[in-house]
């Protein structure tokens, strides 16, 4: 049922993107100030993209990211193997079965495929995310691990952060 859902993201994905991207066995320059960046569908609206090289529905892809401050894409995981490449602000990297991580400009992670993990962008961040191995796609899941649709996951997530929110004195 889940996987109908992903199939469908990604030709989404591929009809609301404008690709600056250039085949990956040719020389490119893609300038950030050119990038057109989208919500992409199943992904908070904290959160954009554009895609820099490649086609994430098909598979290998360089996408250039920029999340608000605050802004929390909840547990998840991804088929393809992920890399992430900060540019500027502050996130902090969650992990199932590892510790957490702040990371800053010029940090690397490396996601392997299926891997649990959350992402909070702590202080406005910009990062590049390059995938490789299988199309872009996003598996939800929650506390147990259970894998989830993405407006359970996003709604939850607002939810809680509504709740976490400091109250005015």
């Amino acid at each position: 049922m889940h996987f109908a859902k992903y199939c469908l993201f990604g030709l989404v994905l591929l009809s609301t993107i404008s690709l600056a991207a250039q085949d990956s066995d040719k020389s490119a320059y893609v300038a950030s100030a050119t990038s057109k960046f989208v919500n992409f569908p199943g992904v908070p609206e904290c959160f954009v993209g554009a895609v820099q090289q490649g086609d994430p529905s098909k598979g290998d892809a360089v996408l250039l990211l920029k999340g608000k401050t605050g802004c929390v894409i909840p547990w998840h995981w991804h088929t393809a193997l992920e890399r992430l490449m900060m540019v500027s602000g502050r996130a902090k990297v969650e992990m199932k079965d590892g510790s957490p991580a702040t990371v800053r400009a010029g940090d690397f992670v490396n996601l392997n495929s299926k891997h649990v993990h959350q992402f909070t962008c702590q202080l406005s961040c910009t990062l590049f995310d390059v995938s490789t191995g299988a199309p872009f796609d996003i598996h939800y899941v929650d506390a147990s691990g259970t894998e989830i649709p993405p407006d359970q996951a996003l709604k939850a997530r607002a939810s809680a952060a509504k709740t976490q929110k400091p109250k005015a004195q």
